[in-house]
């Protein structure tokens, strides 16, 4: 088997029985914000567009780029379509002319020509776009997983289809925290060194668990070419950023594990994988020029930026007109009012009101109420700053995930009074009828967590309350604190309190039998 790498989760499987060709993205994405790094355009894309299969793992646009697969990719391709719970994905294929859908079954393992293929997906709220997925493949050469920017919780049954050979996966961040934040300086730089060492943690908890011999980060770090977000670049200019690029997590990994081997997977990087044996080669790029991206990043960052600046222009003549306040006011009206009387669970999750500034719009969404009006001075949790075009072209396309737009263009500023509130981030990636009975429903799932797990000198729930990971395997307690290692969510045992976000209590008591008396349970919200 041999994979090529195509620049930030891309990536095109040649098989023994066809080829596949993997979340092919060139970009810009978000808005103009994000390019792949480093720059993949000089690939053969008209050869990796003619591949027997189309895989995109998620809606996310670093790894579903229209313009791209309108250009180089055929219509009649058969695409592996993740089992989720909305519709959203296939409707935006279906849109572009993709008619040849496979329906993949969640966990249910494929077979084309000798060639085994699964398509692994997730479907929480917080799972990229609701929804994010993985893909194996085998072909009786090797076995692979791509595991891209998903979070399992059940390794078993992901690594029931066979243990992998060669692992794919991601280890930078695809977030906006905390770098738009409206922060002094010093906080910024704090929360960012935690993030990253967060993202660390999580990438080497995969990374252990599944074991692989071979492992290739990928899927991101970003470039970002635009003047006003270039400091944001990596680890940041000030250090206030959360990117960690390939050669900084490897050099981790191998302190860490260095009984599995890392290697850098980069576009144009072929990987021959039979069994055990893996051979990396380099298609694209030299030795010397592989050298100069990482030693003299910024360097390299800053021509990338000169150079490219007419893709960023070509971006923003194609957003839409700007309404004006009072039309766009009562756009989001009438898209939003309808949706929040429908989500009991997140508005009282949000629990208060939010502003927006939208160019010359000041306006609220009383949550509570479920009313969207003009600011009129009231205490808001959250406050939010967009640029109008931004938010006019959202409007003109119903972008109904503005996660998967603006919020991950960075192209905003954000406040807020206390912690972060899921609850708000959920409904603003969540701007459609389906979406939001579909989260109403998967929230009250999570309600029934009736079984109890001892870890250390606790009793605590099985299940997290956030995604419902298993925390006999998930979870480490230091100091009375629990923390799920998946998304770094901690929680003070003796209260039960949530120590990252509103809500989501955990019950707990001291294992000792003597003091079951101890047991407490938080009240939510």
């Amino acid at each position: 088997m041999r994979i090529t790498g195509l620049g930030h989760a891309g990536m095109f499987i040649e098989t023994a029985g066809g080829s596949i060709l993997c979340d092919p993205v060139i970009g810009p994405s978000f808005y103009g914000s994000w390019f792949p790094f480093p720059d993949n355009r000089a690939l053969d894309w008209e050869r990796f567009g003619a591949a027997d299969f189309l895989y995109i793992s998620h809606r996310h646009r670093d790894h579903f780029d229209p313009r791209m697969l309108q250009r180089y990719v055929r219509h009649d391709i058969p695409v592996l379509l993740p089992e989720y719970p909305t519709d959203d994905l296939e409707r935006d294929l279906r849109a572009l002319g993709y008619q040849n859908i496979i329906y993949t079954q969640a966990g249910v393992p494929l077979e084309y020509d000798g060639v085994t293929i699964m398509v692994t997906p997730l479907r929480a709220p917080s799972d990229g776009p609701v929804g994010d997925s993985s893909l194996s493949v085998d072909d009786g050469t090797a076995s692979i997983l791509n595991q891209n920017d998903s979070h399992p919780l059940d390794l078993e049954r992901l690594l029931s289809f066979s243990p992998p050979d060669a692992y794919f996966t991601q280890v930078s961040g695809a977030i906006w925290w905390p770098m738009v934040y409206d922060l002094p300086e010093d906080a910024k730089r704090n929360f960012a060194r935690l993030k990253r060492d967060a993202q660390n943690k999580r990438a080497m908890y995969y990374i252990e668990k599944v074991g692989a011999e071979h492992v290739f980060p990928m899927a991101g770090p970003p470039m970002f070419l635009r003047q006003e977000l270039f400091r944001y670049n990596g680890w940041g200019l000030e250090d206030d950023s959360i990117f960690t690029d390939q050669a900084q997590f490897l050099a981790h990994m191998h302190e860490l594990r260095p009984e599995q081997k890392g290697y850098l997977f980069l576009p144009g990087t072929q990987v021959e994988v039979h069994h055990a044996d893996v051979e990396t080669t380099q298609t694209l790029y030299t030795e010397a020029e592989i050298e100069r991206v990482f030693s003299d990043k910024w360097t390299y960052l800053a021509e990338q930026r000169d150079s490219r600046q007419a893709e960023v222009q070509a971006e923003e003549a194609r957003r839409s007109p700007v309404l004006p306040p009072a039309e766009m006011l009562a756009a989001i009206k009438e898209w939003w009012e309808p949706l929040i009387r429908r989500a009991r669970t997140i508005r009282n999750g949000v629990g208060g009101n939010v502003r927006f500034r939208i160019g010359e719009l000041d306006m609220v969404v009383d949550f509570p109420r479920a009313k969207v009006r003009e600011y009129a001075g009231e205490e808001c949790v959250y406050w939010y700053t967009i640029p109008a075009d931004l938010v006019s072209t959202n409007i003109a396309e119903h972008e109904i995930d503005w996660s998967n737009s603006i919020f991950l263009s960075m192209q905003f500023d954000v406040g807020r009074a206390g912690k972060f509130n899921e609850f708000l981030t959920t409904f603003l990636k969540c701007l459609s009828r389906d979406r939001i009975e579909y989260v109403e429903n998967w929230y009250a799932e999570q309600t029934d967590q009736t079984e109890d797990a001892e870890i250390g000198d606790w009793v605590v729930q099985r299940r997290c309350p956030h995604l419902r990971a298993d925390l006999t395997k998930t979870g480490r307690i230091e100091d009375g604190v629990l923390t799920c290692s998946l998304h770094d969510w901690s929680w003070d045992l003796a209260s039960g309190r949530c120590l990252t976000t509103q809500g989501h209590p955990i019950r707990s008591r001291v294992a000792d039998a003597a003091r079951v008396g101890e047991e407490t349970t938080a009240a939510v919200g």
